[in-house]
């Protein structure tokens, strides 16, 4: 038996309303906050206290631009070259050897693009993008 006095059953319809509610507009409102997300992250990307905004001109103490980019992208192909490399391509070549002996042969060919990739890394970006 339902004792529930009416103000309960009232709250509880209601509860039950908004749940139906939210259930059937869910999608919706998803988009619409992803939507509000990305203009919120536009317009601090745009403000003028924003380190998007950094500016390498004379007396404003920040040090960005080219040869900022030129070095850190140096030391990424040092690594790549290097050590982190060599273990990158020993490590998807064994795992690429494990997934084709599974039978994941799409996997396989994933890591093997990886491997050697990590190897001919700066020849294509000395290729595509002219890098100094």
């Amino acid at each position: 038996m339902n004792t529930f006095s009416p103000l309960a059953r009232f709250t509880l319809s209601k509860a039950r309303y908004a749940a139906a509610c939210l259930e059937a507009y869910r999608p919706t409102i998803a988009s619409a906050a992803l939507i509000a997300f990305g203009i919120i992250l536009l317009a601090a990307a745009g403000a003028d206290f924003s380190l998007a905004q950094l500016s390498n001109t004379p007396g404003s103490g920040v040090a960005a631009g080219d040869d900022r980019i030129y070095d850190m992208g140096s030391r990424m192909f040092e690594l790549i070259e290097g050590n982190l490399g060599s273990l990158v391509m020993i490590v998807a070549g064994l795992l690429a050897i494990i997934a084709a002996a599974l039978g994941s042969y799409r996997a396989a060919t994933s890591l093997l693009v990886v491997a050697v990739g990590a190897f001919i890394l700066r020849s294509l970006v000395v290729i595509f993008f002219d890098f100094k």
